[in-house]
């Protein structure tokens, strides 16, 4: 005779409450599921403070960031901990949406993506091979890498896109960071400004230019130019 098996509803209630455990964000224990995240950078975030350092995170909140040459840190965030965060809908991420539509089959060919941490684990492997440089395989194409990977929003993400989604939709952590975020900048510039007033303005204006320019050029005219 066929029986059901009693589940006891505190263990039944348990394992649904560590289900949302594992997907809610907890910045004391630096674990954000499904997001990318952002913290300044020392010195170039003090004179621009909308670059800084890029990250994306696993499904259990595990931050992994591209952090120097053939080095993907885990869990242990370049520069600090977090100060903006943006989770992604799964939902969004059209390459885990065709492939779950898709009939199972026990042989799967390498390279597919079915689950976010598939995404993730791929491009950390294919990065662990690059050479870091701040102005053409950085922290920003990592991020990039994985979101293409992701088919989130479609394609066509570059360190431009990364950056601009972050300063548009990125949700701070707490007021402290905030203040992480634009105290060292107010203080540096007008330091800078008092001391070398119009000078300084023209210098600071053309290294802005410069830089932002360079990563626009890079990213959409000479894409060969900066690496995802």
């Amino acid at each position: 005779m066929a029986t059901d098996v009693d589940v006891d509803p505190e263990e039944q209630l348990m394992i649904g409450k560590n289900y949302l455990d594992a997907k809610q964000i907890d910045p004391e224990r630096e674990r954000f599921p499904c997001c990318i995240v952002w913290t300044p950078l020392p010195l170039l975030s003090w004179l621009i403070p909308f670059i800084g350092h890029v990250g994306i995170c696993r499904e259990d909140g595990v931050i992994l960031d591209f952090a120097g040459p053939n080095f993907v840190s885990v869990d242990n965030f370049a520069f600090g901990s977090v100060t903006r965060y943006l989770q992604i809908d799964a939902k969004q991420c059209r390459a885990i949406c065709l492939r779950n539509r898709e009939p199972q089959n026990s042989s799967g060919s390498e390279g597919e993506i079915s689950r976010w941490d598939d995404a993730i684990r791929t491009s950390t492997q294919e990065y662990q091979h690059r050479s870091y440089s701040l102005l053409t395989c950085n922290c920003h194409s990592f991020v990039a890498n994985n979101l293409n990977r992701l088919g989130f929003g479609g394609r066509g993400w570059n360190v431009v896109s990364v950056a601009v989604l972050m300063l548009l939709k990125g949700r701070w952590v707490n007021r402290a960071a905030i203040l992480k975020t634009y105290l060292p900048f107010i203080i540096v510039f007008s330091l800078c400004v008092a001391l070398g007033g119009w000078t300084f303005l023209k210098f600071w204006a053309m290294f802005v230019v410069l830089l932002v320019g360079w990563f626009v050029i890079g990213s959409y005219c000479f894409r060969s130019l900066i690496e995802l």
